[in-house]
């Protein structure tokens, strides 16, 4: 999973050949954004206009004037509906998938001491297949359990979704199931091919994760995606769910299969963890911890990635509370497909694909990571 830098767009040009000025609907960011591959747009107040573009926060335009809290204020409420004016003046914030004529977006617009402020995730409009993105073949067998549970993790922006929504796609044009997709907002559409797809939106169709995985289990389901896994009740639902002959694929924000297993178990009442720990290890199918490196080159960013797959020893682990020995047993587990982190940012290091600064930084194991860079 990498971005190559686009050419400038004309939108850029024709703007700064007019001396950039505060332009008058946020679509007009969003075009600007999408054309010169952002995946951010920031719209702040005593601020000019930001992107965040392979992973680092810049000027849109460095001769654009500083948006003043009457500019972000017109901008918002230019955009908002009725209902979510009525949102922002009780609670003071709203997020929302917000949909145009050239793109669905994640945004997000706060009240704050200066002003509003508006946040923008920008999002593919069409969902690339596993191949595509160039994710390793071994988690093509993930997505041909028909129980179990699969949690693909990371940081905000490490692509946990856009992996996510391939590993649907796959199911989708390799089986005749019935996939439901639980989101705050819906960021990909998914259209139904060879399985029947039904995306429910928290907050707009359903209450909560908890409601919905509830009332999922009632809709016949075959595969179940969880945009994510934040609390007990959704974590519990979806352990009992991977255990009553559904597969499960969610998310949470865990760098790595040891800390994503702790949190998940951490979560639970101490007198019910040994229970969870022998749930967990039955159904367990497998765990990716991602992040996305800026690239060497400047051009975009390369997908660095953790893989653990489920078999006796990890299972055993798991059951006696040990998961801080996982790290030995995914490198001696190179021949299933597993894979450290650090081992990810190894090879795309040696590949000069990445910086030895971001390889360094980004490791777990700092100081068998300056061994390797020779420092």
């Amino acid at each position: 999973m990498s971005s190559e830098a686009p050419a400038a767009p004309l939108a850029i040009e024709v703007v700064a050949q007019n001396e950039v000025r505060t332009l008058d609907h946020v679509d007009q960011y969003l075009t600007v954004g999408k054309e010169s591959g952002a995946s951010d747009i920031h719209l702040a107040v005593n601020s000019r206009p930001i992107w965040r573009r392979f992973g680092n926060l810049e000027a849109i335009w460095l001769q654009a004037p500083v948006l003043s809290a009457a500019d972000t204020e017109r901008l918002a409420m230019g955009f908002l509906t009725d209902h979510q004016k009525g949102i922002m003046a009780e609670r003071g914030d709203v997020d929302f998938a917000y949909a145009n004529e050239f793109g669905r977006f994640r945004a997000c617009v706060v009240r704050q001491r200066l002003g509003y402020d508006i946040t923008f995730r920008i999002i593919n409009s069409s969902v690339k297949t596993m191949d595509e993105l160039g994710l390793p073949p071994q988690l093509k067998l993930l997505t041909q359990y028909h129980n179990g549970l699969v949690l693909v993790t990371g940081s905000v922006g490490s692509g946990k979704s856009t992996t996510l929504a391939a590993l649907v796609q796959e199911i989708n044009q390799a089986r005749h199931d019935h996939i439901i997709t639980l989101e705050d907002p819906i960021e990909y559409i998914i259209h139904s091919q060879g399985c029947h797809v039904t995306q429910r939106e928290v907050h707009t169709h359903t209450k909560s994760f908890g409601a919905a995985l509830r009332g999922a289990l009632r809709e016949d389901p075959d595969v179940i995606m969880v945009g994510e896994m934040r609390d007990l009740e959704t974590i519990s639902l979806a352990i009992t769910a991977s255990e009553t002959g559904h597969l499960v694929l969610g998310t949470l924000h865990t760098s790595n299969a040891a800390r994503t297993l702790d949190r998940v178990l951490d979560v639970f009442p101490t007198d019910q963890r040994d229970q969870i720990r022998i749930m967990v290890s039955e159904s367990l199918r497998g765990i990716i911890s991602q992040q996305l490196v800026p690239r060497a080159d400047g051009t975009g960013r390369c997908l660095a990635m953790e893989i653990l797959m489920n078999n006796p020893a990890v299972g055993n682990l798991i059951r006696e509370g040990k998961t801080f020995m996982l790290p030995g047993v995914i490198q001696t587990g190179k021949k299933q497909g597993m894979q450290l982190m650090d081992d990810s940012l190894q090879s795309l290091y040696e590949s000069g694909l990445i910086s030895p600064e971001e390889a360094y930084y980004r490791s777990e194991n700092k100081t068998l990571m300056r061994q390797v860079l020779g420092r």
